[in-house]
């Protein structure tokens, strides 16, 4: 957690502290991972972070075209280069959200077809890979701060009882932020499985 040899920075608060801010951004992560899910309505989201090979580089879709919706049931693809429009079509098609974008020549149309219960339920499956990920982020990172601590204990910059209330307190904070998972995992659920 802090730098080898620099001892003094080292308490069970800064430790705690530094343990909440990862977690924080572990949940973060986790909640943008779930905006590529689809739900069944049409969101940029759904296809900007979409690698294409452009001139040789994988680039995500954002940063080479606008991304709009015009209606809940489809997203516009404006590519800044037309050159790139035939790889922006090949990675639609072979990203694995199953869509088949449509090309007039300046625009990609990606129809977002309702979602079949088939398709909800490989959805809400990788949902629940994603929530497991999340999950196991937050658990790394509790696992981190619990060596920290222990550190201290050992080299007796704190007592075993201030030890003992830095790990609850740390356990307290990894339950949180892994309830968080929970919630919004069950929230985008009934998102996806909402006909």
């Amino acid at each position: 957690m802090a730098p080898k040899g620099d001892k003094s920075d080292l308490t069970p608060e800064s430790v705690l502290s530094e343990v909440s801010t990862k977690m924080d951004r572990a949940v973060d992560a986790f909640k943008r991972d779930l905006t590529q899910l689809r739900t069944g309505r049409a969101t940029p989201a759904l296809v900007e972070n979409i690698d294409v090979d452009y001139y040789g580089s994988m680039t995500p879709l954002k940063q080479i075209a606008s991304i709009s919706t015009p209606d809940a049931r489809a997203i516009m693809i404006q590519p800044w280069d037309t050159a790139a429009m035939r790889e922006i079509e090949k990675s639609l098609q072979t990203s694995d959200m199953g869509f088949n974008p449509s090309n007039d020549g300046s625009i990609i149309t990606v129809p977002i077809p309702p979602l079949t219960q088939e398709r909800r339920q490989e959805m809400v499956k990788l949902l629940k890979g994603k929530m497991e990920d999340g999950k196991i982020s937050v658990r790394n990172v509790r696992r981190d701060g619990l060596e920290s601590l222990r550190k201290l204990e050992k080299e007796k910059s704190i007592s075993q009882d201030d030890g003992r209330r830095a790990q609850d307190q740390l356990q307290k904070t990894t339950d949180g932020h892994t309830k968080l998972i929970d919630e919004t995992g069950s929230a985008k659920e009934a998102e996806i499985l909402q006909v």
